[in-house]
Parts: structure tokens; C-alpha cells; sequence
């Protein structure tokens, strides 16, 4: 049970090599916490509705993720400026429109996974 804390050493386990597993699996407290933060971005249907159209569609203007989701211009403007400071999103500039992407990264694969699945 090499990978048990020493604060939790002396409780007893009724398989340290499966303890030892998990604990692995689980990792650093950072990784958890940013994989966290990733859910509670997913947490909302409008943000997620916002993904999965931006992950389909590719570059987007604000407008037209509007009409896609049924939100507000103000409200997805506000969520891809919270979606934009986590890195999950990237906008362009073209003229005066914005067009937004989705960041290659594990939020891309996740969703990419996810929608793979429903088929």
C-alpha cells in the first residue's frame, strides 16, 4: 500500500492493492479540481447547448448561436465570455462579426465522446 497517504496509513483495508488502484486513478487534488470545474461548466443547459452546437458547427457568430439554441444574444454573450476566460472557447474576429470555436482540448474530446455515445 505504497500509495496511501500517511495520514490514512494505520486504516485498515480489505484490499490495499485495489486501494493502492484507486488512489492512482483518483491523482492530485489539482486534477480533480479542474475536472470539477469542467462539470460545472456543463452543469448549465444553455452552456452546454452552446458547446455541443459550437463543437457540430464550428465557427459561429453570437447571433446565429442564438437562433441555434433559442437564447438570448445577451445571455450567450455572457456564457461564452465565461466559456472564453475558462479556455474552452476562442473567438475571431472577422470585420465586426465574432465568430466563436471550441478549444482542441479535453473539453473538445469530452463532448466528442459524448456525442459518439448517443448514436
Amino acid at each position: 500500500m505504497h500509495l496511501v497517504p500517511a495520514e490514512r496509513a494505520g486504516q485498515r483495508t480489505i484490499d490495499g492493492h485495489r486501494v493502492c488502484d484507486a488512489i492512482a486513478a483518483v491523482g492530485e487534488p489539482e486534477r480533480i479540481r479542474a475536472w470539477a470545474d469542467r462539470f460545472t461548466l456543463l452543469s448549465d443547459p444553455g452552456r452546454l447547448s452552446l458547446l455541443l452546437a459550437l463543437h457540430e458547427a464550428g465557427p459561429i457568430a453570437v447571433s446565429d448561436l442564438a437562433v441555434a439554441t433559442g437564447m438570448r444574444d445577451t445571455a450567450v454573450s455572457q456564457a461564452l465570455r465565461l466559456l472564453r476566460t475558462a479556455g474552452i472557447v476562442h473567438g475571431e474576429k472577422d470585420g465586426r462579426i465574432v465568430r466563436y470555436r471550441l478549444v482542441e482540448g479535453p473539453m473538445a474530446a469530452l463532448l466528442e465522446h459524448c456525442v459518439s455515445r448517443e448514436a
